[in-house]
């Protein structure tokens, strides 16, 4: 017979708990010891570039079409553009991919599922939107049924404007979201226009009380 997880001493967690437990038994009892500054020289050192070499090198983005914007996803890897060059390797479950590409319009029955798969994918992970009716809601901008933009309910990093998205604007966007990782180390990315943004963050509307939303607040005349 299985015991309940309560009696059998098991514990979950979700990615962000785990990466916090992590940091609070094991990183900071290190840090307070003798080889601390040790560590920390390593991890900035070489060991950190290979580390950040290695994310911006394979970005594998969740194997997920919403709607017409996934065939342009799909021909990225065809022969012609081979998307893989550049270490995107589409992956079929959350638990093994870094980057969220999003590309359709998202409905309010569709979006408990995307803000769960979000939750699903370990750290550190991406989000790319992909298109305008993944950006702003595109044509279905008025409908009671879409949501007005994947970052009301996920962090996103990258926006690829276009309807449809071009597979060369694509790969693009997979090469921004490759520069903005190699400048985690300074926080920043400095766009082409002079505008600094963050490295390390994505772009969430403040929602208040930490909750997520589908709905922009509007003002109609």
């Amino acid at each position: 017979m299985i015991q309940p997880a309560e009696q059998a001493n098991i514990y979950t967690f979700k990615s962000k708990e785990f990466v916090r437990w992590v940091a609070q038994n094991i990183d900071a009892p290190l840090k307070r010891g003798p080889g601390g500054k040790i560590l920390e020289k390593v991890k900035g050192g070489l060991v950190g570039e290979f580390f950040n070499w290695a994310k911006r090198n394979s970005t594998w983005p969740l194997h997920f079409g919403i709607m017409c914007c996934a065939i342009e996803m799909a021909a990225t890897s065809d022969p012609r553009y081979d998307v893989e060059r550049f270490g995107v390797i589409y992956r079929s479950s959350p638990r093994q991919v870094d980057v969220l590409l999003l590309n359709g319009p998202i409905s309010l029955k569709l979006r408990p599922a995307v803000r769960r798969l979000y939750e699903q994918m370990a750290e550190p992970k991406w989000v790319i939107a992909m298109g305008e009716c993944t950006i702003c809601g595109g044509p279905y901008y008025d409908s009671y049924s879409i949501v007005k933009g994947s970052y009301t309910f996920v962090p996103t990093d990258i926006f690829i404007p276009g309807c449809p998205v071009r597979p060369e604007a694509l790969i693009d966007g997979f090469l921004k979201l490759s520069a903005k990782i190699r400048a985690e180390k300074s926080g920043w990315v400095r766009t082409k226009k002079g505008r600094l943004v963050s490295a390390r963050e994505g772009q969430l509307m403040n929602m208040g009380k930490g909750e997520y939303t589908y709905e922009v607040p509007q003002v109609r005349s």
